[in-house]
């Protein structure tokens, strides 16, 4: 059987068919239309499922937000604005004529670093830093998906109760720090108003309030790491996203979770699938 896998995020959306064996073909991709609006994501998504859904014979659909029952809310709305209560696999089914499920995208990624790592390892956390923070949680083996649709949303817990606010509501969620955009925002005097990516390019050429912003952000996520070892006790931490896996990031949180107490410390990996994980582990899990 061959999977139409569709990858929905803050800044892009991807398709591709993905065949019985795991391989990824005719992969596209698009922006995230600007406006976040229904009826805009519906157009861009028909646009870009269009051209695949005749060739597959199931959709599997990883999708940024909670997503309950095939439904889709955005936890964030800076992140994907204007949607509530979005009917996402009913509209995929109505456009492409096939059966299918949706899962958040941290977890579809989590489900996929976690085929990769084999049978070595049975509990895994798996965490993206990019425009959000985002997780997945795989204990003893099986992806943990609760009812309401938040289990792994492991951004929207506490860093710092003085901190800014986040756009789901809370004061100091550590996606309003440790993110890409918490980064921006954080950003004063001639760093104020550029993107993460730039800043991350300002610290490699020694700027000192480029420096500090990330070791900010890298602490942030280590702190959130011991935390996750209390709750989960993992055996390994996977990340991923364009700030996880920006050059020298990870070598950060290593150093700041090694002051953390020893009984804190986690096996920390870079992710294997980078910005297919979430299409890949989509179509894993409709293969399951």
């Amino acid at each position: 059987m061959t999977t139409l896998a569709i990858d929905i995020g803050g800044t892009k959306l991807a398709a591709a068919l993905v065949d019985e064996g795991v391989n990824l073909r005719l992969r596209r991709e698009r922006p995230t239309p600007a406006s976040k609006t229904p009826e805009a994501l519906e157009a861009a998504l028909h646009e870009l499922v269009a051209p695949l859904a005749p060739q597959a014979t199931r959709f599997a659909v990883a999708s940024t937000g909670i997503i309950q029952q095939g439904v889709l809310t955005a936890i964030n709305p800076a992140n994907l604005g204007g949607l509530e209560n979005f009917p996402l696999t009913a509209y995929l089914a109505r456009i492409t004529g096939l059966p299918g499920i949706a899962l958040n995208d941290a977890q579809a990624a989590a489900w996929a670093e976690y085929q990769a790592l084999g049978a070595a390892v049975d509990n895994m956390v798996f965490l993206t830093v990019s425009t959000g923070v985002g997780g997945g949680i795989i204990s003893h083996g099986k992806l943990l998906q609760g009812p309401g649709g938040l289990a792994g949303h492991l951004g929207h817990t506490l860093a710092d109760p003085a901190g800014p606010r986040c756009g789901c509501g809370r004061i100091g969620c550590v996606e309003a720090i440790a993110s890409g955009r918490g980064i921006a925002a954080a950003a004063v005097d001639d760093l104020a108003g550029l993107d993460a990516k730039t800043i991350f390019t300002h610290a490699r050429q020694g700027h000192p309030q480029a420096q500090a912003l990330i070791d900010r952000s890298a602490r942030t996520l280590a702190r959130l790491i011991a935390d996750i070892k209390a709750t989960f006790d993992c055996e390994r931490i996977v990340t991923g996203g364009s700030v996880g896996l920006a050059p020298g990031y990870l070598a950060r949180v290593n150093a700041a979770l090694a002051e953390e107490p020893a009984i804190y410390h986690v096996e920390l990996s870079p992710a294997r699938f980078s910005q297919d994980a979430g299409l890949l582990g989509a179509a894993l899990f409709a293969m399951e």
